[in-house]
């Protein structure tokens, strides 16, 4: 049974039929429809931590999208898939790539600041403080461009950049 006719929660409900509704009445290439219909059962697997189906489920809609804006969100997502797995520098080359598509996305630049932060904070407890450093400048870079594109969001970011001098170098 497809995922889409799974989903046991009313919001994962909701959004399905909103999303076949979608299917239904916006022109789309059928290639376009299938990958978004692949997007939609990855998304609903990653909700319900269905690690190894999502990433088959975005891989197969990386083959079949075509535009960069969209691309970038699939690989943002399968970022996601690999940070929740801890395979961080998988994570990073997805949240790379998904830049390179749309350098508009915060969210790929924050979790990009969160890794360097982590790798920051492991160099710290391995007693290696000059590799925590220039793990935390480059978080506060990213976290500096995150900001910048969506203002209101990652307050405890922002406050941990002026705890530690480092907004608006």
């Amino acid at each position: 049974m497809p995922r889409s006719q799974r989903n046991d929660n009313f919001i994962d409900k909701t959004f399905t039929i909103v999303a076949d509704i979608l299917l239904r009445i916006i022109p789309m290439a059928p290639g376009e429809k299938e990958a978004f219909t692949y997007y939609r059962d990855e998304m609903s697997a990653q909700s319900e931590g269905e690690y190894a189906e999502a990433l088959q489920n975005y891989y197969e809609a990386m083959r079949l999208e075509t535009d960069p804006y969209d691309r970038s969100y699939i690989l943002y997502n399968i970022g996601l898939v690999h940070t929740s797995n801890g395979e961080h520098t998988k994570a990073l080359e997805y949240y790379f790539q998904a830049l390179e598509r749309n350098p508009s996305l915060p969210q790929a630049l924050n979790n990009t600041a969160l890794i360097c932060h982590y790798r920051g904070e492991q160099a710290i407890r391995q007693g290696d403080p000059e590799t925590a450093e220039a793990w935390f400048d480059q978080a506060a870079e990213y976290w500096e461009q995150a900001i910048a594109l969506a203002p209101g969001n990652y307050i405890e970011a922002q406050n941990w950049l002026k705890i530690t001098g480092r907004f608006g170098e």
